[in-house]
C-alpha cells in the first residue's frame, strides 16, 4: 500500500489514557465523554423531561445534588438552565432568556387547549390540598372527568366531540408525566409535584378566577379549537418541562 493510500485511510480512534477521567467514565467503544454514567443519566432525564423527581427517580436525585455544578455547566452549554426546588425535591430545565444574545431555542413552547389548562389547574389545586395534609396528591379518572364536564356547553349537540376533547386533555397530562398511574388502584393517578412549579402564584389566581366564572356559565366556554393560556417546555416533542 503506497503512502498516498495510507494517508487516506480512516485514522484509528485514540483511546484515552487509563488514568484519565474519560477512561474512567467510558461506557461504550470510542466514548470520549468525561462524566460518570449516573451523571449522564441525570442529564438525559432533564432533557427528556418533564423533571427529575426524588420520589420517582430516587437514584438520580442524589446524583443531581452531588454534581449540580457540572450539570448546570453542561446545560448552560445548550442555553438551558436547571431549576431545582429543594423543598418539593424536583428539578427541571427551562430555556435561557437573554437580551444580549440571540439564543437558539432548544425547548419550544406549546400552548395548551382550554380543557388541558382547566385540568392542570385542578391537579395543581389537588397538590396544594395534599401538601397541606401532608399526603400524596392522588386523583381518580372519574374525578378528572367530573371536573372537566362542568365546562361542557349546555345542550351541546356534539357530546361525542366533547368526550374526545376530555380524554385528550387527560392523555396530555399523562404524556407530560404529570400524572403517574398507581398500579393496583383502579383508575387512580398520583399528581407530579413538578406541576407546582409551572405556574406563578399570580397566574394561578388569574386563571382560577377565569375558569371559575366559565364553570358557572358553560355557554361562555371557548371552542376547543382555540388555545388556552397554559404552556409547556420540554424536549420530548418539545413538551417536557412545562
Amino acid at each position: 500500500m503506497n503512502s498516498l493510500t495510507d494517508s487516506m485511510d480512516e485514522p484509528e480512534t485514540v483511546a484515552p489514557a487509563l488514568d484519565s477521567p474519560a477512561a474512567e467514565a467510558a461506557t461504550f467503544r470510542g466514548d470520549t465523554g468525561g462524566l460518570p454514567i449516573d451523571t449522564r443519566r441525570v442529564l438525559v432525564q432533564l432533557l427528556l423531561g418533564p423533571s427529575v423527581d426524588a420520589r420517582r427517580q430516587s437514584r438520580l436525585w442524589p446524583v443531581l445534588l452531588r454534581d449540580e455544578a457540572v450539570i448546570r455547566s453542561r446545560m448552560h452549554d445548550l442555553f438551558l438552565e436547571v431549576v431545582i426546588d429543594h423543598e418539593q425535591r424536583v428539578a427541571f430545565t427551562r430555556q435561557v432568556v437573554s437580551e444580549e444574545l440571540d439564543v437558539p431555542i432548544l425547548l419550544r413552547k406549546a400552548s395548551l387547549t382550554f380543557l388541558e389548562t382547566a385540568l392542570l389547574l385542578f391537579l395543581r389545586q389537588r397538590l396544594t390540598h395534599a401538601d397541606a395534609q401532608g399526603d400524596r396528591a392522588v386523583v381518580s379518572l372519574d374525578e378528572m372527568r367530573e371536573h372537566l364536564s362542568v365546562y361542557e356547553r349546555d345542550g351541546n349537540p356534539d357530546h361525542a366531540k366533547f368526550e374526545r376533547q376530555l380524554v385528550n386533555a387527560i392523555d396530555k397530562a399523562k404524556k407530560l408525566s404529570l400524572l403517574q398511574f398507581i398500579r393496583g388502584s383502579g383508575e387512580r393517578y398520583e399528581v407530579s409535584p413538578t406541576l407546582k412549579l409551572l405556574f406563578s402564584a399570580e397566574e394561578i389566581q388569574e386563571l382560577t378566577r377565569t375558569y371559575a366564572a366559565l364553570a358557572a356559565a358553560p355557554n361562555a366556554v371557548a371552542d376547543e379549537g382555540e388555545e388556552g393560556d397554559g404552556r409547556n417546555d420540554s424536549t420530548e416533542d418539545e413538551e417536557g418541562a412545562l
